[in-house]
């Protein structure tokens, strides 16, 4: 993915962490803008989607060839050893795929997981601690 308004937002990120000792909240916007690319949703059809959508839409983050896609997405903090543990868990199931997104410190993609929501809903639905290891279980986007 080779935005540049993406890598702006990733540099003042940064920039606002080495300065502020902690990051902005970027990982969620961010997160579904990257699947939203990695399911093959072209960018300005993104942006026209998104241009109605509140941060407190319930369900789907996007939808896509009417495919209703949630996202997840985590990032180390980037503190020394810090690392991903636990993932966030869908709270309904008003969707028809969710996309789990991993990134490093610096907001790279390292691995991006795919689950259909059946399939999510009988394997996490009565677990009420999710890690990483549990949506790797999934398809490999990334």
């Amino acid at each position: 993915m080779n935005n540049e308004l993406r890598t702006k937002l990733i540099a003042t990120a940064l920039e606002w962490q080495d300065r502020y000792g902690v990051a902005p909240q970027i990982t969620t916007p961010l997160s579904e803008y990257d699947a939203a690319m990695l399911v093959g949703m072209p960018e300005h059809e993104y942006s026209a989607y998104m241009q109605d959508i509140t941060a407190v839409n319930k369900g789907s983050d996007f939808i896509y060839r009417n495919v209703r896609y949630q996202v997840k997405g985590n990032r180390p903090s980037g503190k020394p050893g810090s690392k991903v543990t636990m993932v966030p868990k869908a709270t309904n199931y008003e969707w028809d795929k969710l996309i789990w997104v991993l990134y490093d410190k610096f907001y790279v993609i390292q691995e991006a997981w795919l689950w259909d929501v059946a399939e999510y809903k009988q394997k996490f639905h009565n677990i009420k601690r999710l890690s990483p290891s549990h949506y790797r279980e999934g398809v490999q986007l990334a």
